[in-house]
């Protein structure tokens, strides 16, 4: 059982079903702050999860902060505590970037939302729950090694400042352990041939 979010607890769920609707992807802090958000497109599901790609130049934004993705990812969203990223050509030669969050919730955006030609119809969110496990191509020189749970003290800090109970501080921490190992030992979907094929989808968009 993973981390449940603190709102946004009275709708009911509504997702995509046609490869290609446009989706955008919000998280949050603890506190409701708003965080990292993007648009991406879906590309279909699996045991894993439902699987939303962004093509290279996609905009992510947060406050104070904004960038476009120098190439494609794709991602999933499953009944899980992280949703991860995998990258193809990352300039830093990351291959995945595994955010701990809450269960993901979907839901089908108001109409008037969307009523604009190219805007998202669905949104999925999560709250961001700070730690991050990554990993580097073999063949990248990076100090921290190829495999590596980040930002523990941002973890350690925000489990105060914002109060986590005590419950979710076990659960991410034992989520984040997890994950790292899958990711180490290459289990689906970390075996890369996973990511191929949805890359492969979001190619062929």
């Amino acid at each position: 059982m993973s981390a449940q979010q603190p709102a946004d607890q009275g709708f009911l769920p509504s997702v995509p079903t046609e490869p290609g609707t446009r989706v955008r992807v919000r998280y949050r802090k603890w506190d409701g702050a708003p965080h990292w958000v993007f648009e991406g497109r879906y590309l279909g599901a699996d045991e894993h999860g439902r699987w939303v790609g962004f093509p290279a130049g996609t905009r992510f934004a947060r406050p104070g902060a904004r960038y476009r993705s120098s190439g494609p990812g794709v991602g999933f969203f499953g009944d899980v505590g992280w949703t991860p990223a995998f990258y193809r050509g990352h300039p830093n030669g990351m291959r995945v970037y595994s955010d701990l969050s809450t269960v993901p919730l979907w839901r089908r955006l108001p109409a008037g939302l969307f009523a604009a030609r190219g805007r998202a119809r669905f949104e999925v969110s999560a709250v961001d729950l700070d730690l991050d496990v990554i990993a580097f191509e073999s063949d990248t020189d990076e100090p921290r090694g190829q495999y590596f749970i980040d930002d523990e003290d941002e973890f350690a800090e925000h489990a105060v400042t914002y109060g986590y109970p005590a419950s979710v501080v076990a659960q991410v921490r034992a989520d984040a352990d997890a994950l790292l190992t899958a990711v180490r030992a290459g289990d689906p979907p970390y075996d890369e041939a996973t990511e191929k094929r949805w890359f492969a989808v979001l190619d062929g968009l």
